[in-house]
């Protein structure tokens, strides 16, 4: 990655992020009520098993959106510089806290492969741009993991953080859809 595209990430997710923090907790919970309608309301079968993810600190969305998949849902565990383990979320009463303020299932991991079997794969991002580029935080705990899953990928966003244009590198995956609290799910 040469300077310049490092350079132009690191300035996008400070801008991003200090945008995020100025959010007013009544947005932020109006977000999550529309996230979680979207969701509930999204094509998947109780058959199915969606990898999905429990936002944290200023990320749109709360714990509330896993109550409408109503299917196996995977959370991730993040294991240092390897793909992410997979665990099934069984209820708040099954989470623990884990590393980067995360909540985790505290069952049986089944390890980084798990993710291939999804039909469905929520992807935390900062950003993403309309041909479907995500911008992560920047530690490589999905880079890692994405290019193992075959289902369609759905970054989940603000609206404002549906850009034209995002810094891309060779391994970045590309989005195939985005999740947003106003739009609902939009193929890219």
């Amino acid at each position: 990655m040469t300077s310049d595209l490092r350079d132009r990430k690191a300035t996008l997710r400070s801008r991003l992020l200090a945008a995020r923090r100025a959010v007013t907790p009544e947005v932020r919970a109006a977000e999550a009520s529309a996230l979680a309608a979207h969701v509930a309301a999204l094509d998947v079968r109780p058959d199915q098993t969606v990898c999905a993810f429990l936002p944290v600190g200023s990320e749109p969305g709360d714990a509330s959106w896993l109550d409408g998949l109503r299917c196996r849902v995977l959370l991730p565990i993040v294991t240092g510089d390897s793909p992410l383990d997979w665990a099934v979320h069984t209820g708040p009463a099954g989470l623990v806290p884990a590393a980067f303020r995360l909540l985790e299932p505290s069952g049986p991991r089944l390890g980084a492969s798990a993710i291939a079997g999804a039909s469905l794969v929520l992807v935390p991002a900062l950003a993403v741009s309309v041909d479907g580029v995500r911008l992560g935080k920047g530690q490589g705990h999905y880079d890692r993991s994405l290019p193992l899953v075959k289902a369609p990928l759905v970054a989940v966003v603000r609206d404002s953080e549906v850009l034209q244009d995002v810094p891309a590198e060779p391994h970045d995956v590309r989005m195939n859809g985005v999740l947003t609290p106003s739009a609902g799910l939009r193929w890219l």
